[in-house]
């Protein structure tokens, strides 16, 4: 069933191998999405600035500058929600491509049913995230969240997060001092039925920590509560 908003959203998908990328653009826009297709990382950076993806679906392996250097070098300047795509399975390369600055990752091969549904989801979390929900300027420290303009500030200095980065600082940001477990991280980003594993979260909390944390190893801000999960300091 197609969507029935007025502006169509748009994705970007990167992909060299035609026959998926094909597959991949059919399926998007049979659900009435707008799509660009770049066959490489230089094509696909213009089409960023460009086309301007509402999401973008990546493969990581690309002829030249490989997906996973894309995906980081995207991060410097576009909070853009990331698929990415890969043959490669394991964990390790699961949490690779999240750590590169990815919101999430598809395995292949891959229902184009299922990709489909994980782009509205995102849609539907960067709506939910650039929403107030409540207050919209929290301020804990020297951090602040400013949740209208979904950005974040340490010490005045714009901090820039990805969507999944800043969903999960601006729920632990509207209930400081208490403690969030992992599945109860991934059932607010994704809803009743959470998608991905518990190990994305534990890299997103890495990451923005990255972000914020004056020393990432000595947090000040976002506390690990052993055996039970995280939450963000009191005021």
């Amino acid at each position: 069933m197609k969507q029935t908003t007025d502006i169509r959203k748009r994705v970007l998908v990167i992909d060299d191998e035609e026959s998926m990328a094909k597959i991949v653009r059919y399926s998007l826009e049979e659900a009435d999405f707008e799509v660009a297709v770049a066959g490489d990382a230089e094509e696909a950076s213009k089409l960023l600035g460009d086309f301007r993806p509402d999401v973008v679906v990546l493969d990581v392996m690309l002829p030249g500058k490989s997906g996973l250097e894309f995906c980081r070098e995207a991060r410097a300047s576009s909070t853009v929600p990331i698929i990415m795509l890969s043959a490669r399975g394991e964990e390790v390369d699961r949490i690779l491509g999240l750590e590169f600055g990815a919101d999430d990752y598809v395995v292949k091969p891959f229902s184009p049913r299922e990709l489909v549904s994980r782009v509205r989801a995102h849609l539907r979390r960067a709506e939910i995230a650039s929403s107030p929900g409540g207050a919209s300027k929290i301020s804990i420290g020297d951090l602040r969240i400013d949740s209208e303009a979904h950005q974040a500030y340490m010490d005045g200095a714009p901090v820039y997060l990805t969507t999944s980065e800043f969903q999960i600082l601006s729920l632990l940001a509207r209930h400081p001092g208490k403690v969030f477990s992992r599945h109860a991280i991934l059932a607010a980003l994704w809803g009743e039925s959470p998608v991905g594993d518990e190990r994305a979260v534990d890299v997103h909390v890495h990451n923005i920590r990255e972000k914020i944390e004056p020393d990432p190893k000595e947090p000040e801000y976002l506390l690990t509560v052993r055996g039970v999960g995280y939450r963000l300091r009191e005021p």
